[in-house]
C-alpha cells in the first residue's frame, strides 16, 4: 500500500515509519523541513512537504494514498484549544479527500475522550461528547467524516513514553524543575494510562492491517499508573522533595497542566487486546523514568 502519514518526523511517527516499510508499504511523510526530508528519505520513505495548516496540500497527499494515518499535532500546550481546532479542520480535509473510497483514514485521540466520568477507566467504546477537554474536536471530526461514508479507525493514545520522552509527564517534569518540586494532588491516587513508543507504533500497523471501519482502539500498554509513583520518580530524577497539594493549590501551582493533574487518566485496553491479537510488551513508564538522564539540555549559545 501507498500510505500517507502525517507527523511521520515526530515522537510516534518517527517509530511508525520503520513499522510500515518492513511490512513492504511504501511511506511518504509531511514534512515540513530540510532536516525532516534527510530523515524520511535516509529511513525509506519520501518527502511530503507541507504542514497540518495548508488544507489543500493535505487533501494532496490524502488523493495519492491507499490510506492515511494522522499522527501530526501541534503540542503548544499554551494554545491547546486553538491546536485541536486545527486537528479537527485537519481531519475534515483528509476524510473530503477519501470520501467515496475504501481507503481508510486512521486518526489519533487521546483515551482521555472514553472517560464516562464514574471514576473507571476509559473505555473503547465510550465517547464522552462532553468532556471540557478540547482534544474532543480531533473525534467529533473522525466521527463527522466516518458519518460521511469513510473508513475512519481512532486510536486513543495515554502517555506514550521511553526514556526521553513520556508526554504529558515531559511537561510535568520540566514544571517540576522550575518550581524545585514534584507535586501530586492529595494522596496522589489519580492513576494515568501509560504505553512504551514501541508498541504504541506497532499497534498502528496492527490496526492499518487488522482493524475495521468505525472502531475505536485504545494503545495502552498500562492501564493505570498511580501519580503518586511518577511523582517519586521525577523527584528522585530531579533531586526534589514530593510534596502533597490540595485541589485548590494545585489549581495555581500546576497552571495548564491543572486539567489532567488529580483527574483520573486510567484507560482500559482488554477489548484492544482481544481484537486485535496485540499484546504490549515494552517498559513500564516507572522503568522508563527511572532510565531517564534528567539533566535539562543545553541552552543553544
Amino acid at each position: 500500500m501507498r500510505i500517507f502519514l502525517t507527523g511521520a518526523t515526530g515522537f510516534v511517527g518517527s517509530r511508525i515509519l520503520p513499522e510500515l516499510l518492513d511490512a513492504g508499504h511504501e511511506v511518504f511523510g509531511l514534512t515540513r523541513s530540510e532536516s525532516g526530508r534527510h530523515q524520511l528519505e535516509a529511513a525509506g520513505a519520501r518527502p511530503h512537504f507541507g504542514t497540518i495548516e495548508d488544507l489543500e496540500n493535505l487533501q494532496e497527499g490524502a488523493a495519492q494514498a491507499d490510506a492515511v494515518i494522522h499522527t501530526a499535532f501541534d503540542h503548544d500546550f499554551a494554545n491547546y484549544a486553538a491546536n485541536c481546532e486545527k486537528d479537527h479542520r485537519a481531519i475534515t480535509a483528509l476524510g473530503a479527500a477519501l470520501q467515496g473510497s475504501d481507503r481508510p483514514l486512521i486518526v489519533t485521540s487521546a483515551t482521555v475522550l472514553g472517560d464516562c466520568g464514574d471514576g473507571e477507566p476509559a473505555r473503547e467504546m465510550v465517547f464522552n461528547a462532553d468532556t471540557l477537554i478540547p482534544r474532543i474536536a480531533t473525534e467529533k471530526a473522525a466521527r463527522a467524516v466516518l458519518a460521511s461514508g469513510v473508513d475512519v479507525r481512532i486510536i486513543r493514545l495515554p502517555q506514550v513514553h521511553d526514556p526521553v520522552k513520556q508526554g504529558l509527564i515531559s511537561f510535568y517534569i520540566d514544571h517540576a524543575r522550575t518550581a524545585g518540586l514534584a507535586g501530586y494532588v492529595g494522596e496522589g491516587a489519580d492513576r494515568w494510562a501509560a504505553a512504551h513508543v514501541t508498541d504504541v507504533a506497532q499497534m498502528f500497523a496492527a490496526v492499518l492491517e487488522r482493524g475495521a471501519r468505525g472502531e475505536t482502539y485504545h494503545a495502552v500498554g498500562e492501564p493505570g499508573v498511580a501519580f503518586r509513583d511518577i511523582a517519586e520518580a521525577v523527584a528522585v530524577g530531579l533531586g526534589v522533595p514530593m510534596v502533597s497539594l490540595s485541589p485548590a493549590e494545585a489549581a495555581s501551582h500546576f497552571g495548564w497542566l491543572a486539567m489532567f493533574i488529580g483527574q483520573n487518566g486510567s484507560a482500559s485496553n482488554a477489548w484492544t487486546k482481544a481484537r486485535l491479537g496485540w499484546e504490549p510488551v515494552g517498559p513500564g513508564l516507572i522503568a522508563d523514568l527511572q532510565a531517564m538522564d534528567f539533566r535539562p539540555e543545553p541552552k543553544a549559545v
